[in-house]
C-alpha cells in the first residue's frame, strides 16, 4: 500500500489513462477523487474502486472552467482535508487539419482543455499540496515533445509541448514546498482518445513517409496499455520517486525514436 492515507485528484478519470490511474492508485491505498465531465463514466469508476474495497468520490467539472474547477477541488479538500497527488490527465485530440483551415474556436478548445485545464487543476490544488508536500503528474504526449511528424495536429502538439514547459517552471517554483512536478509523454496507447479526434483534409499536407513494419520497436507494433501508463503514474506519485522533479518521461516503446 504505497499510497496509504494519501488523497489523489485525477482529472479525466472516467476513461482511458485517467481511469487506469484511478483504479491502480486506489489499490495502493489512496483515496481517489475522480474528476471529469461525464457523470455516468465517473460513477462506473467510483463504483469499481468501492467494490474493490477502496475509497473514491465523484467530482463533476470541466477542467477549462475556473469556477467549476475551484469549486470541485474545494469539495475534495472539504471531504478529505488534504490533496497529496494530482494527476492532470484530462485532454482531447481536438481538430487535426491544415493550419489555414483550423478555426480560432477549434484552436482555443484544444488549448483550453489541454493546457488551461492543466493550469487550473494545479493552481487550485496547490494550496492543499503545500500543506504537506506532494506530487503532480502531468499527462502530455510524444506529439510536440519528441515527435513532430503528425502533420495537422498543430494545436494538440502545441498544447502538449507547453505542458512540458509548465512542468519545468512549476517544479522549480514549488520545490521549496516539497511539491514535485513531473510529466509523462505517452505514445500510442490503446485508449478512447480517438473518439474526440476530428480530422479534416490531412492528405493535402501529409508527407508520403513509409515507416517500417512494427513501428513500435519494443512491441513489434502493438500499442501500449493503460495499465503500463498507470504504473508510471504510480511510481511518480509514490515515495520511490521522491528525488525526481521537473522531468519528462516518455512511455512509447521507442515509437518516437523512429518517427521524430
Amino acid at each position: 500500500m504505497q499510497l496509504e492515507e494519501r488523497v489523489a485528484l485525477i482529472t479525466g478519470a472516467g476513461s482511458g489513462i485517467g481511469k487506469g490511474a484511478a483504479i491502480l492508485l486506489a489499490k495502493e491505498g489512496a483515496r481517489v477523487a475522480c474528476l471529469g465531465r461525464t457523470e455516468s463514466q465517473l460513477q462506473e469508476v467510483v463504483s469499481q474502486i468501492q467494490n474493490d474495497g477502496g475509497e473514491a468520490m465523484l467530482v463533476r467539472a470541466d477542467v477549462s472552467q475556473p469556477d467549476q474547477m475551484q469549486e470541485a477541488i474545494r469539495q475534495v479538500g472539504d471531504a478529505w482535508g488534504r490533496i497529496d497527488i494530482v494527476v492532470a490527465n484530462a485532454g482531447i485530440n481536438g481538430v487535426w487539419a491544415p493550419l489555414e483551415e483550423i478555426t480560432p474556436e477549434e484552436w482555443d478548445q484544444t488549448l483550453d482543455i489541454n493546457l488551461k485545464g492543466t493550469f487550473l487543476t494545479v493552481k487550485y490544488a496547490l494550496p492543499y499540496l503545500k500543506h504537506q508536500g506532494g506530487s503532480v503528474i502531468v499527462v502530455s504526449s510524444v506529439n510536440g515533445t519528441r515527435m513532430f511528424s503528425n502533420t495537422g495536429g498543430t494545436a494538440y502538439a502545441c498544447s502538449k509541448a507547453a505542458q512540458v514547459a509548465f512542468t519545468k517552471m512549476t517544479a522549480l517554483e514549488f520545490a521549496r514546498d516539497k511539491v514535485r512536478v513531473n510529466v509523462i509523454c505517452p505514445g500510442w496507447i490503446k485508449t478512447e482518445i480517438r473518439d474526440n479526434t476530428y480530422i479534416r483534409n490531412l492528405d493535402k499536407i501529409r508527407y508520403p513517409v513509409e515507416y517500417p513494419a512494427g513501428f513500435i520497436p519494443l512491441t513489434g507494433g502493438k500499442p501500449g496499455t493503460i495499465e503500463q501508463v498507470a504504473q508510471l503514474i504510480l511510481f511518480l506519485a509514490s515515495d520511490a520517486s521522491d528525488h525526481i522533479t521537473g522531468t519528462e518521461m516518455w512511455i512509447d516503446g521507442g515509437e518516437s525514436l523512429i518517427q521524430a
